[in-house]
């Protein structure tokens, strides 16, 4: 089943900060939530009920997984030592 995936404007805006390189791998993981949105690297936030981070390098990617309307939502995209500062 493939998962449809939104990426909120604030994440969408960190994304055209980031470094070319980086951003283009970042957007290759994002397309791969369609598939598996809890694939092997993506681990579940404690305290959250449906937030999971997976890694790209030194960023992170924060999203959601809705399971009754078959979506992910991108929630945040940005450096590992700010990421979690923001939730």
């Amino acid at each position: 089943m493939k998962y449809k995936v939104i990426i909120l404007p604030t994440a969408l805006k960190a994304l055209e900060k980031i470094e070319k390189k980086f951003a283009a791998k970042i957007k290759e993981r994002i397309n791969l939530l369609k598939e598996d949105p809890r694939h092997n690297g993506s681990i579940k936030l404690s305290g959250e009920k449906n937030s999971y981070r997976t890694r790209v390098g030194v960023y992170r990617i924060i999203y959601e997984i809705h399971d009754e309307k078959v979506l992910v939502m991108v929630v945040n995209i940005d450096h590992r030592k700010d990421v979690y500062r923001q939730l």
